[in-house]
């Protein structure tokens, strides 16, 4: 058997997700949160569970899920998709879209990892446009990029992931405005920037919004959220895995939209800690934290960099690496901890230089 004849040319280009396990004390690598559920919500999960048949599928596209999101965010119900996580609607979008041949999916670099990765599994043709010198959007290479490509789909990470700020406002409505596909803006971590595309729905016929659980407290349940337009999200359905959300995660699920203050407690607490330690990472010689608006700091090291990271790992401080593109090869990045882990990781930091 010759597997290269066989397997798809963007599946033989690439490497596997990096998502490795090293030894850790401390692990900031991942953009979870570091709070665990309260005693009184996790009493609350055994108790919903204890009702549930596992010898029966779980309600095929998840409906009282559906009507609890669509609820909470405002929207019908006709308009919200659930996911096995955000990274599974992303393949869902990437697996309905090609009307036109090649399709092209565009989105900004750099930017979460598997907007790229999906889309050449897909097997369409991916196009990243580099971000600009203040890891802003370049709106005038993004339009022209549309101009010429035509894309069925933009991805953009809203806050971006791994810089950390929201893109310009402006700059995302023009190329709302240009574009004749769909424009997927991802807001994993809308709850610590405070910003959002939500209520725009009704502007744009190709707006799509992103949401997850995961940076909630609930990364483990593998939770995702679409909203979009009905007629989209009908289509949609049509790709979707009949039981593609597990019971646990549809149960948990409906808990988080009705106690979403109690899930939500930890955001005003990781917002202030991201405050504290870009402050500390700011007074750090040789060290250049970058404004984030999301759970993580995206930060610079001018000298030894590659050592002060495996430094870092050597001591149990699991932080996040780059070698590439180019405009992060300096950096790291570090999510916001609990206040013991933060201090901790800055004091090793200072050790270290």
């Amino acid at each position: 058997m010759d597997i290269e004849k066989i397997i798809k040319s963007g599946v033989l280009s690439q490497e596997a997700y990096p998502a490795e396990e090293l030894p850790y004390r401390i692990k900031l690598d991942a953009n979870e949160n570091p709070y665990p559920l309260s005693p009184s919500l996790k009493r609350l999960i055994f108790e919903r569970l204890e009702s549930v048949s596992l010898n029966r599928y779980p309600a095929p596209g998840s409906p009282g899920l559906k009507a609890a999101f669509s609820r909470y965010y405002g929207v019908d119900e006709e308009m919200v998709l659930i996911g096995n996580g955000s990274d599974e609607l992303i393949q869902i979008l990437m697996t309905a879209v090609g009307a036109s041949s090649p399709c092209s999916i565009l989105f900004p670099t750099p930017t979460f990892a598997m907007y790229g990765i999906s889309g050449l599994n897909a097997g369409h043709r991916t196009v990243g446009v580099p971000l600009s010198d203040e890891l802003d959007l370049d709106t005038e290479a993004m339009c022209a990029a549309i101009a010429d490509l035509q894309p069925s789909l933009i991805f953009l990470s809203y806050p971006n992931n791994p810089t950390g700020r929201c893109f310009d406002r402006g700059g995302i409505e023009r190329i709302l405005e240009a574009s004749s596909g769909l424009v997927v803006v991802d807001e994993a971590y809308c709850n610590f920037s405070g910003k959002t595309f939500l209520h725009d729905l009704d502007r744009w016929d190709n707006l799509v919004i992103l949401r997850t659980l995961s940076k909630v407290g609930l990364a483990a349940l593998r939770l995702g959220i679409l909203i979009g337009h009905p007629s989209l999200v009908h289509q949609l359905n049509k790709v979707r895995l009949p039981y593609n959300v597990n019971i646990f995660s549809q149960i948990v699920g409906g808990l988080f939209v009705e106690h979403s203050e109690k899930f939500l407690e930890s955001a005003d607490r990781i917002i202030a800690d991201r405050k504290w330690l870009s402050d500390e990472l700011m007074s750090i010689e040789g060290i250049t934290p970058y404004p984030s608006d999301a759970n993580f700091i995206l930060f610079g090291c001018v000298t030894g960099k590659d050592e002060v990271y495996a430094q870092l790992i050597d001591r149990g401080v699991l932080i996040k690496d780059f070698t590439s593109p180019a405009i992060l090869r300096e950096c790291m990045r570090v999510t916001v901890g609990t206040t013991e882990e933060n201090r901790e990781f800055i004091e090793t930091l200072k050790d270290i230089l």
